[in-house]
């Protein structure tokens, strides 16, 4: 077990009134024992109560046995996995995370009229919230290697190439770069698609004129990294060159207002200020933000709505954009790290202004 990570777990369950908790979400049974399973249909469950007790509980499928540091219950696909989990089990109340599929839940509660359920996500996800040096430094690279990788997607931009063309030049570099994979699907744009933020990526053939944003993420060692950058496939028009101008001076406010302390609606506030003060204010649809770790999306959340301060090892995605419906869009991300002094962001590739030439 991480016994660091396991006692602020416990702090937060304490925070909670919890006495004890089920954790099932892969990522969060890995933060915690170092091991990664992917259950499937199968149960996956990691007890922890207060006392600093905590038992992870999996099909002998897995092949844990000698391969976790963490007390360990096996069971087949013979075995009822809800009767053993509930020998370890108290009466009163449970937390238990998001995650966990209704199935168990419910079948533990139908077994155990003394025990009553309740979401318990928040003692881990507020752990996992607040990196540690060996987590900022491994999201730290895997950002590094997400800069070379899309600019070498970015390189191989050319006539009568599709959005997936350039998706699979991304997966591709980052591959070659040590990534395990995508840490969420690689979203290309080009022209009006990217009036779409979540635009899925299709076979539209890139032609002259259109902007092209790149979303892209990779996996290394498990911490995923996201940045976006917005290029031009041919000489931007002067509009092209002023929304990019802005947004771009958008990401650079958010990104000044970071510091410990802030609460993080005022570091959406500080962006979206300067897209709303240029008159397109209605044009940025969605949050400055989210945080990101073995997850994509994980807490905090940076938008208008989220009061909470930011703290010390912290990382969240700093994205402003504006999206002209049936013409174009263009969206700046950068990942940040609360630090105790201000801010470090974790991409270098800037924020210039890239014109793909056409031949």
């Amino acid at each position: 077990m991480k016994q660091n990570r396991l006692e602020r777990v416990i702090r937060g369950m304490e925070a909670m009134g919890l006495e004890q908790i089920i954790v099932s979400a892969p990522a969060s049974v890995f933060y915690l024992t170092g091991a990664w399973v992917r259950p499937g249909e199968r149960m996956l469950a990691l007890y922890i109560h207060k006392s600093g007790e905590a038992r992870l509980f999996a099909n002998r499928l897995f092949a844990l046995s000698g391969n976790v540091d963490a007390p360990l219950s096996e069971f087949d696909d013979t075995e009822d996995p809800i009767a053993l989990l509930n020998q370890f089990v108290r009466p009163g109340k449970l937390g238990i995370d998001k995650s966990w599929p209704s199935q168990f839940t419910l079948r533990l509660m139908e077994a155990r009229a003394d025990v009553r359920c309740v979401l318990g996500s928040s003692p881990v996800d507020d752990a996992r919230m607040l990196k540690d040096a060996e987590e900022i430094a491994l999201m730290r690279e895997s950002s590094l290697k997400n800069d070379a990788s899309i600019l070498e997607a970015i390189a191989s931009i050319r006539e009568g190439m599709r959005e997936s063309d350039v998706a699979a030049a991304y997966n591709r570099a980052a591959a070659q770069n040590g990534a395990s994979g995508p840490s969420f699907p690689t979203l290309i744009c080009f022209g009006a698609n990217c009036a779409e933020p979540h635009h899925t990526t299709d076979d539209t053939l890139i032609k002259r004129g259109d902007s092209v944003i790149l979303d892209v993420g990779l996996a290394w060692q498990k911490y995923a990294s996201d940045m976006t950058r917005t290029v031009f496939y041919g000489e931007p028009t002067d509009e092209q060159k002023r929304v990019f101008d802005l947004v771009c001076k958008a990401n650079a406010a958010g990104i000044a207002a970071v510091r410990p302390g802030v609460p993080l609606c005022e570091i959406d506030r500080a962006a979206r200020k300067v897209i709303e003060d240029a008159g397109y204010g209605d044009y940025f649809i969605h949050r400055t933000g989210h945080g990101i770790g073995l997850e994509g999306h994980e807490p905090p959340d940076v938008s208008a709505t989220d009061t909470r301060l930011a703290q010390l090892g912290m990382v969240f995605s700093i994205e402003p954009g504006v999206y002209l419906p049936g013409r174009f869009g263009v969206r700046e991300e950068d990942l940040v790290c609360v630090t105790e002094d201000g801010v470090e962001v974790l991409n270098r590739l800037s924020h210039e202004l890239r014109v793909i030439p056409i031949e």
